[in-house]
């Protein structure tokens, strides 16, 4: 068959590699990113083959390039803490749909950081965002070098025989690949002779929040408020008690406007409470949007962008007609609200009261430039924090945290060389070292860090620069005065307690500064606000009950070597409209099953419970998991049934602890 050409397009949006880092020698001839592709069968340039042992997701076994022939092919070169990556996911989702017949994608995820080569940190991801194409680690560069490529993101088109066609570099993918794609499709000679490819979707146990990134504390009115971002839904909680108090957006991603329950996000990052506490500004950022909701209507509305990524380069103005560039946090100074600008490597400023947005520190250009704010260059801030006068931000991609004050960008500690130097290493200003830090928070003397991919929670002193490990620093979930994070990408501070969102835990984690000791949060009460998928439930055995007064008995087993959490609070929380439930039974410390709760049996109906607990191991009570999970108990109402409903629930270890 005739190959069309594939135009290399080099963008602004793409992450370059070390220069010194791919000039490893192959066996195998790729064009150069100056080359184009051969265009006749004599001249054609095979695709590389993949090579073996490496770790797949989302298939039952390894694909290979012969084994795809019949049908196109798009390798999706990525590294998933690059923004630039995350912004191709939808154009590969729209190339999917459009082409379901004729084109398979394979994302080959090629890591910047050592955390992000694992394959369960990369699993994360495919859930996170939901991606069901096969992904391979290629955590030694192997397929990276066979195919020449030098920066992330990058595209290769494969046609139907196996042959390349050509690739781009960097974003846009949909519109540089689609119309050559569709070309090719419409050229007699092109046959597709495949069968649809058999994906096998990474599973998770669907849980109360999923993937937490940003939290906002009210002490004042005692909330929590939690980006609920793999929910695409804004969560807010009752500090004391860990009630879930009310929730914004439907749980399903989109961008609509209105009430609380109609509303939708998409990946809500960043939050900030205004001062009197009557609005909460989220930084939507799949959206490319900043949203407020009115906390006492609880409607959504649109603050800032179009709901579309801008265009290059990124250009401020009338905050509800500018189109924004993945906000990942904000900040409220004032009537200032900073947005890190992650997508366009910057730090906005919207004025509220104007109603204007635009840059407020960086150039868009991607780098660890400092000087003046508008002139430097940022590396993807994804965090901000601010003392009134000082504006700190987690430079992620740099792996530093950097400070903007008297109109210049400076470092605080990290990395200042380049976007390829980082570690876990703690020091005096450059002399630290991070990996990917996500969050940021000030308690009026110190700087905390949530070192995102070194799973750590880091101490600055803001003069200084001097850092330290304060606690964490190997992913895991465990409570007490050794704690153990996975991948906390938020963190706020009041009152001598870090609240940190413990995004890869699934979970809120409550750090005091004092001593260092961590407890989980236990949230109870989602089931009002939503229903979990059918994979998350767990359905007991139908009850037959007479009607009237009644007990409920629970019985929760653990497995082999483990037990509750003597000190950390469970909550049992019971609705339907079958009975009511002994509001004292809510909350227990140390709960000895099986429990008994007293109902009053109205009707035949479902009884739903949604419990959250914490256990550790026997041997070593600082290993701690959290159990949370919904059951579902078909309630009969029969004059010759019983007056007691038994449940048992089975706690299982998640992936990778059994034995």
């Amino acid at each position: 068959m005739r190959s069309a050409v594939l135009a290399l397009v080099v963008m602004t949006s793409a992450c370059t590699f070390p220069s010194n880092a791919s000039e490893t020698t192959t066996d195998t001839t790729v064009p150069t990113a100056t080359e184009r592709v051969a265009t006749t069968d004599e001249d054609a340039y095979p695709a590389p083959e993949f090579p073996p042992g490496l770790d797949w997701l989302n298939v039952d076994s390894p694909l290979t390039i012969e084994g795809l022939e019949g049908r196109f092919v798009l390798l999706d070169f990525w590294t998933y803490g690059c923004i630039n990556c995350i912004h191709v996911i939808p154009d590969l989702h729209r190339l999917e749909e459009e082409f379901a017949d004729e084109l398979v994608v394979i994302g080959v995820h090629s890591a910047k950081f050592e955390t992000e080569s694992q394959t369960d940190a990369i699993r994360e991801i495919v859930l996170r965002y939901g991606i069901e194409h096969p992904v391979v680690n290629d955590a030694g560069f192997e397929i990276w070098r066979s195919y020449d490529v030098r920066a992330w993101p990058t595209a290769w088109l494969v046609d139907p025989d196996g042959n390349l066609v050509g690739r781009h570099q960097g974003e846009g993918v949909y519109d540089t690949v689609q119309p050559v794609l569709q070309a090719l499709l419409d050229d007699p000679a092109t046959t597709i002779t495949a069968t649809e490819l058999a994906v096998a979707p990474e599973q998770r146990v669907e849980t109360v929040l999923a993937y937490p990134t940003k939290l906002a504390v009210d002490p004042v009115g005692d909330r929590l408020f939690v980006a609920d971002t793999g929910h695409d839904q804004v969560v807010v909680v009752e500090l004391s008690t860990g009630t879930v108090i009310d929730v914004f957006g439907d749980g399903s991603p989109g961008y609509r406007d209105g009430g609380g329950d109609e509303a939708k996000f998409n990946g809500p990052r960043g939050l900030a409470l205004s001062a009197d506490g009557k609005a909460l500004y989220v930084a939507d950022t799949g959206n490319h949007t900043v949203r407020e909701i009115d906390l006492d209507s609880g409607l959504v509305t649109t603050l800032a962008g179009t709901g579309r990524k801008g265009a290059w380069p990124p250009m401020g103005g009338f905050a509800g007609g500018t189109p924004l560039h993945s906000p990942w946090d904000l900040e409220l100074v004032g009537d200032s609200l900073y947005v890190a600008m992650a997508g366009s490597h910057q730090i906005w400023a919207l004025d509220l009261s104007e109603g204007e947005i635009g840059p407020y520190a960086g150039s868009g250009r991607e780098a660890t430039d400092g000087g003046s704010r508008l002139a430097s260059a940022l590396a993807q801030p994804s965090g901000l924090a601010s003392d009134g006068y000082r504006l700190w931000f987690a430079d992620s991609e740099s792996s530093s945290i950097r400070v903007v004050a008297d109109d210049e960008v400076d470092l605080l500690a990290g990395a200042a060389e380049d976007l390829f130097t980082f570690g876990h290493r703690d020091g005096i200003g450059p002399d630290a070292r991070f990996q990917h830090p996500l969050g940021i928070a000030w308690d009026g003397e110190t700087v905390w860090v949530a070192d995102t991919y070194n799973s750590a929670i880091r101490a600055i002193d803001p003069d200084t620069g001097a850092t330290e490990t304060f606690v964490g620093g190997e992913a895991g979930w465990a409570d007490g005065p050794e704690p153990l994070f996975a991948q906390p990408g938020g963190i706020e501070a009041s009152n001598g307690l870090l609240y940190v969102a413990d995004t890869n835990n699934h979970a809120i984690r409550v750090i005091d500064t004092a001593t260092g000791i961590a407890d989980t949060l236990v949230l109870a009460g989602m089931e009002g606000f939503r229903r979990p998928a059918e994979d998350g439930l767990v359905v007991a055995e139908p009850s037959t009950v007479i009607e009237g007064a009644a007990e409920l008995v629970l019985d929760v087993s653990f497995p082999a070597g483990y037990k509750v959490n003597p000190e950390a609070p469970a909550s049992f929380v019971w609705s339907a409209g079958v009975g009511a439930v002994d509001p004292n039974s809510l909350t227990v410390v140390e709960p000895e099953f099986p429990l008994t709760f007293d109902i009053t049996v109205e009707a035949s109906g479902t009884l739903v419970g949604d419990i959250g607990l914490v256990y550790c191991e026997e041997e070593k009570e600082s290993i701690c998991l959290f159990e949370q999970v919904q059951i579902e108990v078909p309630v009969v109402v029969d004059p010759a049934g019983g007056s007691v409903m038994l449940v048992h629930h089975e706690v299982r270890l998640p992936e990778g602890l059994e034995p």
